[in-house]
């Protein structure tokens, strides 16, 4: 009965549709009918959890699904084509060849047709995904670094036009590259024409967002949510005088919380979402989704309804483009940001950022031991089949001391002198460090605190050459490449950020710009140094030598099937607590007369040589009676008494079919 009412409501849907647009050509009407019929009880179950109450709610519903279909019918042939084939490999995106480089356009080259001219430049490098940072119109002084958003459908006129994004994605596709771009859902300026109908008391937008009379609901939420810059941004609400009502601005006073207990909001946002994805924009990085629901009496972060929303957000991608993929840009603890994959049954998004294991990086660099890093990653829940991490060293957002307290404890240390010491070493306060970072977000009452600086200048590089002392430019760049090798073989898609691949230092004229000198993330949002880049020719210098091993570490990734991400990692103990390993194992084709191939990665996190037992190579099934090799170096493993050698930062990438 529940199916033959379902049917019912679909072909009433359908035939408003075809009143609206006319009648539906065969074959793509009977795409959008077949994709709409799989997923329309999932969908229309997941609208009414969240919007069941109201009742204009099978309203609202109908009108989303008019929406799809809008959309679907302006999605051009060629990416209809490209959904198709991409459905029929559901892992494309798990290939070991993706290889990724996030950048702002303003940064890297001026603007869109600056960097239509630099493609070459990453093409140079192996990359062939490509994150361009916000390109939406903002305003021009208060813009979160282009994270507010005036006009979802306008890029910024000092970037270029929608022309331009639609002419990157066109030759992307004749390359074989990835474009993503980011998608801010929890907010929208206060200069969104949205707001600005608020603004102007119109009370249908002002339901857009979370506004009030007075400060009584407000004070309600404000007593369980905590604050997301409580140094240069505290609170959670600001007093509009033009409309004399407080307004939930979770992020900056001129970001203004969506309310997407709202259907017309959540209805508009798809449509946003859908017509970037018909731009032919491959990946959408949906920015803040943990704090996309609030809630009285919780801290408004990672609700039910949330993940309800991406849910629902997802089906109807997979309706209009299921070519388009998800990643969450949700910074959150370990256990949680798991649960922003969904599972297999409910997908929300197909790829997650790991600030776990970039945390754990420069972690295990500042201590040089792994112990909390292999502790932390064991308990790493294990993610839905056909989900990705996103693994990166740095990006343009500071870096979270994002450790399990429990963890920290259970490998020695105290929790929150080991805090104090990772912020004292990375802003060169502690004595013997290399590092030049800067404190984010300090609360000098709490001691709590987050990390900016770039990779380069993070790794030891920036005071190495100042000093002039060669032993630790070579230092630094070990530790760079180190940690790059890491993110290119640990499972996932790595993702570079721009002016990393040259040794980029800290850029501190930030400092003399009034707008940004309260925000210390600008010194690693440094303006691409070409002049530097050019180096990467030039015979020994850093940026060769780091230009170079990350180049070579792509190629190696792309040549090495076993690095597909299967679920395929095992973190293998090597009882040297300086040095992290682990394999990968993949299936060869049934024609090969081989089982599997597999790799082992080796990486000595400290400034002096280690040694690994070569019973670890048998314990592992690496046949020793053949000679084996470093796919890095190219060399014959170094053997020492029986024992693996490992000289200061090296690693070994050790492969054997079987």
């Amino acid at each position: 009965m529940h199916r033959s009412l379902e049917n019912i409501h679909v072909l009433k849907i359908l035939a408003g549709i075809e009143k609206e647009y006319g009648k539906m050509p065969n074959d793509s009407g009977r795409i959008f009918t077949t994709r709409l019929a799989a997923n329309f009880g999932s969908l229309k179950d997941l609208y009414w959890s969240l919007y069941g109450g109201r009742s204009n709610c099978n309203k609202h519903f109908n009108q989303l699904i008019f929406t799809l279909y809008n959309n679907f019918r302006l999605r051009s042939r060629g990416l209809k084509n490209q959904d198709q084939k991409r459905s029929a490999n559901p892992d494309w995106l798990l290939d070991q060849r993706w290889v990724g480089m996030s950048l702002y356009p303003s940064h890297f080259n001026k603007n869109l047709d600056g960097f239509i001219r630099r493609i070459d430049y990453l093409e140079e490098l192996g990359i062939n995904v490509v994150h361009l940072m916000p390109v939406f119109e903002t305003s021009a002084d208060e813009n979160d670094g282009g994270y507010s958003v005036k006009n979802y459908r306008k890029v910024q006129p000092s970037l270029g036009t929608m022309d331009d994004i639609a002419s990157i994605a066109r030759s992307f596709r004749k390359k074989g590259m990835l474009l993503t771009l980011d998608v801010v859902l929890n907010h929208t300026s206060r200069e969104h024409k949205w707001a600005r109908k608020a603004r102007k008391g119109n009370k249908k937008f002002q339901d857009y967002y979370y506004i009030y009379d007075d400060r009584t609901i407000p004070d309600q939420f404000e007593s369980h949510m905590s604050e997301v810059f409580p140094a240069t941004a505290p609170g959670n609400f600001t007093y509009e005088k033009e409309i004399d009502k407080w307004v939930m601005t979770v992020f900056h006073h001129y970001q203004w919380d969506l309310n997407y207990s709202n259907p017309r909001v959540l209805n508009e946002m798809v449509d946003v979402m859908l017509y970037l994805a018909n731009q032919g924009v491959d990946i959408l990085r949906l920015d803040a989704p943990a704090f996309l629901w609030k809630q009285i009496g919780t801290n408004s972060q990672n609700l039910p309804q949330a993940h309800n929303v991406l849910h629902l957000m997802k089906l109807c991608s997979e309706i209009v483009a299921p070519g388009t993929k998800f990643i969450a840009e949700a910074i959150v603890a370990p256990n949680e940001i798991i649960k922003y994959f969904g599972s297999d049954r409910d997908p929300e998004c197909d790829l997650a950022y790991n600030a776990t294991l970039m945390a754990l990086i420069w972690e295990s660099m500042a201590t040089t031991k792994v112990g909390l890093m292999l502790k932390s990653l064991n308990k790493l829940p294990e993610k839905p089949l056909g989900t990705s991490w996103i693994n990166y060293v740095r990006s343009h957002d500071d870096i979270g001391l994002c450790f399990d307290d429990e963890d920290i404890y259970q490998v020695g240390f105290d929790a929150g002198m080991h805090r104090s010491f990772l912020l004292d070493y990375y802003t060169g306060k502690f004595q013997g460090s290399q590092a030049s970072g800067a404190l984010f977000m300090h609360n000098p009452q709490t001691g709590d605190a987050r990390l900016s600086g770039s990779l380069a200048s993070l790794a030891g590089l920036e005071k190495a050459l100042a000093g002039q002392d060669r032993m630790q430019v070579e230092l630094a760049i070990s530790r760079i490449i180190l940690s790059h090798a890491v993110t290119m073989s640990f499972g996932g898609l790595p993702m570079l950020f721009s002016g990393d691949e040259i040794g980029q230092l800290n850029d501190y004229t930030y400092l003399e710009d009034e707008s940004k000198k309260h925000d210390s993330r600008w010194m690693h949002r440094a303006d691409m140094n070409w002049e530097s880049a050019d180096k990467r020719h030039v015979p020994d210098s850093v940026q060769q030598q780091i230009f170079t091993a990350i180049q070579k570490l792509i190629e190696i990734r792309k040549s090495t099937p076993d690095w597909m991400d299967l679920n395929n990692r095992r973190l293998v103990y090597c009882e040297n607590q300086h040095v992290l390993a682990f394999i990968r194992t993949g299936p060869l084709p049934a024609d090969s007369g081989l089982k599997e191939t597999k790799t082992l990665t080796i990486a000595n996190f400290d400034s002096v040589k280690q040694l690994i037992n070569r019973d670890l190579l048998r314990e592992q099934g690496f046949d020793q009676s053949e000679n084996l090799i470093d796919k890095f170096t190219g060399l014959p493993l170094s053997f020492k008494n029986g024992f693996i050698q490992l000289l200061p930062y090296q690693f070994y990438f050790i492969s054997q079919n079987s």
